[in-house]
C-alpha cells in the first residue's frame, strides 16, 4: 500500500554565469525535503526530479514529465548553450 503522508519541498535556484565562461551559465541552488529536512545540493536541473522521484512513488504517482517540466529545460539549455537547438 503506498504511503499516504503529504511530501514538501523547499527549492531554491539561480543561474551562475563566470567571466571564464562568457555566456555560458551554470545551475546551482539546493532542494530540501521537508518532513526529513535532508537536503541535495544541485548544479542540474534534472537532479531535483531525481530527489524528489523516489518520494512521489512511494505515494503511488507514475511519473512522467509534463509539458511545463519539458519547456523548462529545453529553456535552460538554450541558456546554457546558446548554439543548441532544442525541438
Amino acid at each position: 500500500m503506498p504511503e499516504q503522508e503529504p511530501q514538501s519541498f523547499i527549492l531554491k535556484v539561480w543561474v551562475e554565469e563566470t567571466a571564464e565562461e562568457a555566456g555560458r551559465v551554470t545551475w546551482r541552488g539546493h532542494i530540501t525535503h521537508v518532513p526529513s529536512n535532508l537536503r541535495r545540493y544541485i548544479q542540474d536541473l534534472g537532479e531535483i526530479e531525481r530527489f524528489v522521484a523516489p518520494y512521489l512513488e512511494r505515494l503511488g504517482v507514475q511519473l512522467e514529465r509534463p509539458a511545463w517540466w519539458r519547456r523548462l529545460l529545453r529553456r535552460r539549455q538554450t541558456r546554457s548553450d546558446p548554439t543548441s537547438q532544442c525541438p
